[in-house]
């Protein structure tokens, strides 16, 4: 029974934060919505549309501390001030997610990892809808959960997951457990203690029984470590491009094999999947895997690899101009992306990165950018890191602080049977709103050319 009185506090106005509020007052709740900073304009007309209050620019923390419960916005650190009060005081705090959660009786399939979760989430959902089940995507992509459970609860819901979602989880229970990868991201969120980041990540498998399905990434070191480490009660299916597997899935001879359980082996050509690159293979494993536990046939999953193209933002082919291919990899925001975006190419590639440096470890990549890389434009304020790290390798090499000049310099650089790349290894905010608007303006710069 929906305790109609009960009063809500929901920090943060973004997505997350709006679709709970709606779902919080569809269900009766008394709600507040409290931004620190300026509530945007799409988000504030919502909120007003639906009669719920809000504040913007600083929160009243009297107001706040007399909730009965808050939704806290996945940006928030349990260490900002406000929570510690709340939490001081007993108050609970959880996240959207958690919210939706509560309010859904659909299936769950969570997807985490550093880098892939974006593709392999789309990816599954895609393969689902093809076989006709009722499916939602949401997360930290598209749709916050809670606003799609607001607008009708669905059967099954592909969830993509940041860690900072993860950490914000009391009950929350995937029946498919999805985890990709895990190198260092975040970390000061973490007090920089990667391990702390890599239990975040296994919060994806958080209240799982022996009903329920752990699907990772047997390559990934960090994974392999903490799998041993942590016994979980659910099925465990991994996958792996090193070794072939009894259980899960695995490549051999170009092949994809699933080996689900004894009735449900099959296995598909590379030849035949769309999405491209060593870092497809393995989302296209996850994706096979957790489609395949989900009930979707074989012929199914062959199919939808067939025809599913990827995401905007990911290895985005946007155009050839002059012989010359330009790829779209805004959302390559740390060193891990960047490794598998310049693995899979096979062309000399001038090369677009920089940004907010996060603390890059740039030596991981030396290797693969002596073999690919023929020049360097560099985006962004400060790009000093950049220089001292490929500056002896790559002598050809530019600064810029405009999307414009640095496509019209890399279009310079490049000749016919050349890639003009961009994939930033930084985060945007030093010049673009966003990676969305990071890309955007690339895929426009191109386009005038």
């Amino acid at each position: 029974m929906v305790e109609a009185k009960k009063n809500i506090v929901i920090l943060g106005a973004g997505e997350s934060g709006t679709g709970a509020a709606i779902l919080a007052r569809k269900l009766g709740y008394g709600v507040l919505v409290s931004d620190s900073g300026a509530i945007q304009d799409n988000f504030k007309k919502e909120l007003l549309d639906s009669d719920i209050e809000f504040e913007e620019n600083g929160h009243t923390a009297a107001r706040i501390l007399k909730a009965d419960e808050i939704i806290k916005s996945p940006g928030i650190p349990d260490k900002a001030e406000i929570i510690q009060q709340l939490k001081k005081q007993g108050t609970p705090v959880i996240s959207e997610i958690e919210f939706g959660y509560r309010h859904s009786s659909g299936t769950m399939i969570g997807i985490t990892g550093t880098n892939g979760k974006s593709t392999t989430t789309a990816l599954t959902h895609y393969i689902l809808q093809q076989e006709g089940l009722d499916v939602a995507l949401g997360g930290n992509i598209g749709k916050s959960l809670a606003r799609l459970v607001a607008e009708r609860d669905r059967e099954f819901y592909v969830l993509e997951l940041s860690s900072f979602q993860l950490d914000g989880l009391v009950s929350y229970r995937n029946h498919i457990a999805v985890l990709l990868n895990i190198t260092p991201d975040h970390l000061e969120r973490y007090d920089n203690m990667f391990q702390k980041y890599v239990e975040s990540k296994f919060r994806i498998g958080l209240n799982q029984s022996k009903d329920d399905y752990f699907i990772c990434n047997y390559d990934d070191e960090a994974i392999r470590k903490q799998v041993e480490k942590h016994k979980s009660s659910a099925a465990l299916l991994p996958f792996s491009h090193k070794e072939t597997l009894q259980k899960g899935a695995f490549i051999k001879n170009e092949h994809i094999h699933f080996n689900i359980n004894k009735r449900e082996n099959f296995m598909t050509s590379f030849e035949e999947v769309l999405l491209q690159g060593m870092h497809n293979r393995y989302n296209t494993m996850a994706a096979g895997i957790a489609a395949k536990l989900a009930g979707v046939r074989s012929e199914t999953i062959r199919e939808s690899l067939k025809s599913f193209c990827g995401l905007e933002h990911r290895l985005e082919q946007v155009a050839k101009v002059r012989g010359i291919d330009f790829i779209n990899d805004s959302k390559g925001t740390n060193v891990n992306s960047v490794w598998y975006a310049l693995e899979s190419m096979k062309q000399p590639v001038v090369w677009i990165v920089g940004g907010i440096d996060k603390g890059n470890d740039y030596g991981q990549l030396a290797t693969l950018v002596r073999e690919k890389v023929k020049a360097i434009v560099c985006l962004g304020i400060d790009n000093s890191r950049i220089r001292e790290a490929f500056g002896e390798d790559i002598p050809l090499m530019v600064e810029t602080r405009d999307m414009t000049t640095a496509v019209h310099q890399a279009f310079e650089l490049a000749k016919s049977g050349d890639a003009v790349l961009l994939s930033p290894a930084c985060a945007s905010f030093d010049l673009f709103r966003n990676y969305e608007d990071r890309g955007t303006q690339f895929k426009e710069a191109v386009r005038h050319l």
